[in-house]
């Protein structure tokens, strides 16, 4: 993939891109369209959505065109202060107001990005839980594979958003923010009873990250998600079930 800075097309969305910032994929494209179709938030019931390594902003603005005006409240973190201040670029390229910019008598959905870095342990205090939905799209890719990767892509993105571990982490298995997240959302309060937590996985990794998140998230119900090319992209998993949820067959 080619990084020219300019846009890419996210659902009905045009996404400002720029190096070295991760291009969003059609892959997460697909996951956030069905994820915007399977819960259903309302004015009357507004969530709360915590979106980690939101990168462009491309998962959380998507969300808030396509569900009603009024029913969600987003926010993105990243550890890159150039994906923060291109997810502002974006956020605003999409109309989609900050929590500070909406009017007080406005019923508009919102998406903030802020700098902040899920390996640090005083990370939390820049959260305000509980949320309805947490959703990533981490960096999943491990060492041997990223070496694979075409100049197009390592020349151009950086490497903290797609590589999995840090080259002093044991395992070398790309799964080391699946354990961060699940730990995350194992925290008292940071998730709802019914909420939901939405992640991207690498190919080959769903099995795991399934485990991950049931052994060290007390995540109850997982399902697994398949993208365009029937590959397993996606974990979606809840400690139990939701009335906004659209009853459908997964």
């Amino acid at each position: 993939m080619l990084h020219i800075a300019g846009s890419q097309p996210f659902g009905p969305l045009e996404i400002l891109t720029r190096p070295p910032v991760l291009i969003p994929r059609p892959e997460t494209e697909g996951w956030t369209i069905k994820l915007s179709e399977f819960f259903l938030p309302t004015p009357q019931r507004p969530i709360s959505l915590l979106d980690l390594c939101t990168g462009t902003g491309c998962i959380p603005l998507l969300l808030c065109h396509l569900w009603p005006k009024g029913s969600v409240t987003a926010l993105g973190v990243d550890i890159s202060p150039d994906a923060v201040e291109l997810a502002k670029d974006n956020a605003e390229a999409c109309r989609i107001p900050t929590d500070l910019q909406r009017p007080s008598r406005s019923k508009s959905n919102t998406f903030t990005p802020v700098l902040a870095d899920i390996r640090d342990p005083s990370f939390v205090k820049s959260l305000q839980p509980p949320y309805d939905i947490i959703t990533c799209n981490p960096p999943y890719i491990p060492r041997r594979e990223y070496e694979l990767l075409p100049p197009c892509v390592k020349d151009y993105e950086d490497a903290v958003a797609l590589l999995g571990d840090s080259d002093t982490s044991e395992q070398q298995d790309g799964l080391s923010f699946y354990h961060l997240i699940a730990k995350l959302v194992s925290r008292k309060g940071m998730l709802k009873e019914d909420g939901l937590v939405v992640l991207e996985v690498g190919e080959g990794q769903a099995k795991a990250v399934q485990n991950i998140l049931r052994h060290e998230g007390g995540m109850r119900e997982i399902d697994i998600w398949k993208d365009y090319w029937s590959k397993d992209r996606n974990i979606l998993a809840r400690k139990q079930s939701h009335d906004l949820i659209k009853r459908q067959t997964l």
